[in-house]
């Protein structure tokens, strides 16, 4: 098992929740948490731990990517115009390996991070290999010719337990996808609750 496969069920056992809602999950069959003092009750979580387990769940979501480059981009969502937690889950779901693991070419945010470093897609024609790209509206996102006959991308495509949300037109027997529009919280197919706005107090006081 790789350490980013292990990471992942880490996360999910670590908050108590399926957050990819994958019928795999540990959590499915134990919800108490990793470790020999996983299953001792609960206390009640202080205002500090719930802002901090919404960061830790938000950031786990997309490949528990470092607090650095998570940092960065709540800082870009703060400096702009509007809702701070919309603008956040927005620039998010416009990296590309978010937008890979969306448009179904791969079955988990882990694989779809694999995917575009291995030099797997393209982008407007051209290859990118950074998961963080940060695609625009009307970006068509394509499976390189030679990576299509992959078996991890053609079982992805095919699995019932998540569909393609409705700002990625997805095309599957092309292996394209366009990103239509960057979504608002409300429109992301998030398997739990996710909350932003904790997120802003956690930074807001630390």
């Amino acid at each position: 098992m790789t350490k980013r496969t292990s990471a992942k069920y880490k996360i999910d056992r670590r908050m108590g929740e399926n957050i990819w809602g994958r019928p795999k999950s540990p959590v499915n069959r134990r919800e108490y948490g990793p470790g020999q003092h996983g299953q001792r009750r609960k206390g009640k979580l202080s205002d500090f731990g719930l802002q901090l387990r919404a960061k830790q769940k938000l950031k786990g979501y997309y490949g528990d990517m470092t607090e650095k480059q998570f940092r960065r981009i709540f800082a870009e969502a703060e400096r702009r115009k509007g809702d701070t937690g919309e603008i956040l889950v927005g620039l998010l779901e416009r990296r590309l390996d978010a937008v890979v693991y969306r448009a179904k070419f791969v079955a988990t945010i882990f694989a779809a991070r694999q995917f575009v470093n291995h030099g797997h897609v393209l982008v407007n024609g051209k290859r990118v290999n950074i998961p963080s790209y940060r695609v625009k509206e009307g970006d068509v996102i394509e499976v390189r010719e030679k990576s299509k006959q992959i078996a991890v991308l053609l079982e992805a495509t095919q699995l019932a337990e998540r569909d393609v949300p409705d700002y990625i037109e997805a095309d599957h027997s092309k292996m394209t996808a366009t990103f239509v529009r960057t979504p608002a919280l409300g429109d992301i197919p998030y398997a739990v609750q996710m909350e932003p706005h904790l997120v802003i107090e956690f930074y807001a006081q630390n």
